[in-house]
This record gives C-alpha cells, structure tokens and sequence, in this order.
C-alpha cells in the first residue's frame, strides 16, 4: 500500500504545478486568441457557452496529470483528448439543464450514506471516514458533492433518454433467435501453409538482412546501475517515509546535474554495468527495462518494489552480429511473419474481389477440411470472440478469414444454420429480454449523440489550443 500512496500523492502535487504553471502562462499574455476581440480567455464554445482557459485549468488540475506526463504525450493527443472531455461534460451539463432534470440535497445525502465505503461494521455511516475519504483525496465536502451531484444527473439524463426502452416480445425473440442460433462451420487451419522458421536459408536471410539493413540496426549500450531497496540503503526491510525521502532527495540532485557516480559513491552500494548491451529476447529482467528506457540518460525505474538508478553510458547504433542466434531467431521470425502476412493478404484479396469460391476451398484444403458447430454467439471456445460475431453475421456458403486465441489463422465456410425460438416461460426470458432491452438503448442513446451533434455547434480556438501544445513541448 505504501508505494501507490507515495505515488498518488506525487501525482496530486505534480498536478498543481502544473496549473500554477499554466496560470502563469496565461496570465501574463504567454498564451492569447480568440474567436473575436475581447475572447482571447476561450479555448472552446459551444453554440453560445464558452469554455474558458480557466475551466481548462481547473479541468487539467482534476485531472491529476503533472506537467511531465503531459509533455512526455503532447504529440500522442493528450491536450485534445482532456478538451474533448470538458467538452463533453459541458454539453452534457447543458442538455440536463435544457431538460430541467434537478436533483435535491436530499437525494444526495441519501446517497452518501448509503455509501459502504463511508459506513462502520454496523452499516452505519460514519461522518469520519467520508473526511477521512475527502482529506486523502485532496478534495473539500462541496468540490466531492458537486461532481456526486453531476454524476447522478447524468445518470438521470440517461435514464430518461433510454429509461422506456423495453424491449417487445417479438424483438426479444428475434435477438434471442440472431444471437442462439447454431452455425455448422467448415474451415482450413493455415499455418499449415506458411513456411517455417527452421526452413529458410542462409542465403535467404542474408537477403533479407541486405534489404533492410537500415531498418535492422539496434542500439547496443552501455549501462551503469544500482538497485536500492530499504534494506541497502537504510538497513530496514520495510518501506518507510525516510526511504522514500532518500529517493526523492536523489530525485532532487539528478534535477541538479549532479553525476551519477558522485551519487552512487554517496549511496555507497555496489554499481552494476553492463557493455555493449542489446535487448533481443525481451524478457522482463532489469537491463531490459532499463535498456527500453534507454531515451533518458540517468532515471530512477520502480520495480517491484524496489527502485534502479541508472545512467546510460554510451550508445551506438549497429547491426547485430548474425552469428548471435537470439538475432538470427529474430530474423527467422521476421521472415515467417512476413510470408505470414504475405499469404493471408493474397487469400483475403481473394475474397474481397469474389475469386475465392467452393472449387478454391476444396483445392486448398485438399482433404484437410474441418468441421464444427457454433452453439452461440458466445460460443469462443473454438474461435476469438470477434471471429465468432463475423461468422453470425454472413449469409450460408460465405467464406472469410478468422482466427483462434492463438492467433491462428483460419479460411472459414458458413455451411448451415438453425433458429432456435425461446417460450415466453422460459425461465431466462427475462434474461433475454432485459439484453434485448440493453442491445435497444444502446441504439437509443447512439441516435441520441447524433441528435446532439446537430443540436451543439462546437468550436474549438486552435490558436490558443497550439500555443497551449507548444508551451509543454
């Protein structure tokens, strides 16, 4: 429990840095535009709501996220994605307060005393543990009920959007019918097909290796370590404030540009290095990890449960040694994912231009053909689950490509089917009945986002949602 405490709280305290960070940005002219003069403060409007940068800042604080971890996925979308969200949330505040849904004081205290994460041995709740609960996660009474408060309007907006949507007996029946039917499934296990790994040659694989010689250069590096755990830094074997302290205070002197070994020979533990290290097989062991974080030069990596310090020496850009067998198993394999690849491709184009037909079939399997029968639409234990949702939805004598757990792959034929009914006195009727009913709101509440993109024009200030990206880049 101790470590995801310590990190929680780094996270809180990351977050406001980063807020107070912004405020400063914005405050003192760091970022500007608008939709028009006197606007420069929205970063978003919807229909005639703007959202400004302060509600940005006070989202981004929400949100937890420190200034690093926004930097580090600044380029993988991170900042649209938070604005989608605050967008969302905003529309959908909108909608409840267009449909006049409310909900009073009195609901909510109900609700929080109803929480079992508030309540004693005895089911009773207890004043103490929701403060308790409000003071480790940094929020005040009013901030927790105000979002309680959202959540359950909502929950209330969903309700009456979708709340009537019971599914009729004859839709109930059809559902039960698409979804239980039995599929007789002929199909061709592929692997056979494809080449084996054992089966390429030399002169095969020294081909390849020329062709992509660029592409087949690895970084080889050299590492110097230390793993530093409660008991070689402090001579106690529990997790403890003062070790984590320690960590931090080496946090502290690598944000100084203090040397790695000038830290180490302070730590007084035994460093590990490693020379012209590659990481091949990618196991789970401590150079691995370190060698795939290798873009930092010198960084504490937790791992379970202990902490390694590194610095990253030297690294060099080279093609492996073929004699290496770990890099001639891996170009073995490449080439067998390649003819992998290569052979499924020419079926599936096959398929998608209709030149894949019974005689194909019959030639490919060659007397080699299975056959088994689907129970379900849930029935995975022969095929993953998406491959068995494809079959139901294809007409008799249809062939695709599907695949197993395994990831194998298959040339399947649907050769037949049967319809089961269910009696309304079934004794899971109503079973069927309420995932009828879930499978028709889901469609409800799909027309539902339709409606609300017609109804809520949503725009977005690039300019300042740029400078924004190009201040934590």
């Amino acid at each position: 429990m101790i470590n995801p405490l310590r990190n929680f709280t780094k996270k809180k305290i990351g977050g406001l840095i980063l807020i107070f960070v912004i405020i400063i940005a914005f405050g003192f002219g760091g970022f500007g535009g608008g939709f028009s003069t006197g606007n420069q403060n929205n970063i978003a409007k919807i229909n005639n709501t703007n959202i400004s940068t302060q509600d940005f800042m006070d989202y981004l604080n929400q949100s937890g996220l420190s200034q690093q971890v926004i930097k580090e996925n600044i380029d993988k979308n991170v900042i649209e994605e938070l604005l989608s969200s605050l967008v969302s949330a905003t529309l959908l505040n909108l909608e409840i307060k267009d449909l006049n849904l409310v909900v009073s004081d009195k609901i909510i205290a109900e609700i929080l005393k109803k929480n079992k994460n508030f309540l004693d041995e005895n089911g009773n709740f207890k004043r103490t543990l929701y403060e308790k609960f409000l003071l480790s996660n940094s929020m005040s009474a009013a901030m927790y009920e105000i979002k309680l408060k959202n959540n359950v309007l909502q929950r209330e907006l969903f309700a009456y959007i979708s709340g009537g949507a019971k599914s009729p007996k004859f839709l109930t029946d059809k559902y039960f019918i698409e979804n239980n039917r039995k599929l007789d499934i002929e199909f061709i296990k592929l692997n056979r097909f494809y080449k084996r790994e054992d089966e390429f040659t030399n002169q095969e694989i020294k081909i390849f290796i020329d062709e992509n010689s660029e592409k087949l250069k690895q970084d080889y590096i050299d590492f110097s370590y230390v793993i530093i755990t409660p008991k070689n830094l402090l001579g106690v074997d529990e997790f403890n404030q003062a070790f984590f302290d320690a960590i931090d205070e080496i946090d502290n002197k690598i944000s100084k540009n203090i040397d790695f070994k000038t830290i180490t020979n302070e730590l007084n533990i035994t460093v590990i290095t490693k020379k012209d290290y590659i990481n091949l097989e990618n196991k789970e062991t401590i150079e691995n990890k370190i060698y795939n974080s290798r873009k930092k030069e010198i960084e504490i990596l937790e791992d379970n449960g202990t902490f390694i310090f590194y610095q990253i020496d030297n690294v060099i850009q080279k093609l492996p040694n073929l004699n290496d067998e770990r890099f001639a198993k891996q170009i073995t394999n490449l080439l067998f994912q390649k003819e992998k690849f290569e052979f499924n491709k020419d079926i599936l184009n096959q398929l998608d231009k209709n030149e894949f037909n019974q005689a194909s079939f019959d030639k490919l399997g060659n007397g080699e053909v299975e056959k088994t029968q689907l129970n379900s639409i849930k029935d995975i234990n022969k095929f993953e689950n998406n491959s068995v949702k494809i079959l139901y939805t294809l007409p008799i004598n249809t062939f695709t490509l599907i695949a197993d757990r395994e990831d194998n792959i298959f040339i399947a034929k649907v050769m037949k089917l049967e319809d089961t009914g269910i009696s309304p006195d079934s004794n899971i009727f109503n079973a069927i009945s309420n995932e009828a009913s879930a499978e028709n709101r889901n469609g409800i509440l799909k027309s539902y986002d339709y409606l609300l993109n017609n109804k809520y024009n949503v725009i977005v200030n690039e300019k300042t949602l740029d400078r924004v990206k190009n201040y934590f880049r």
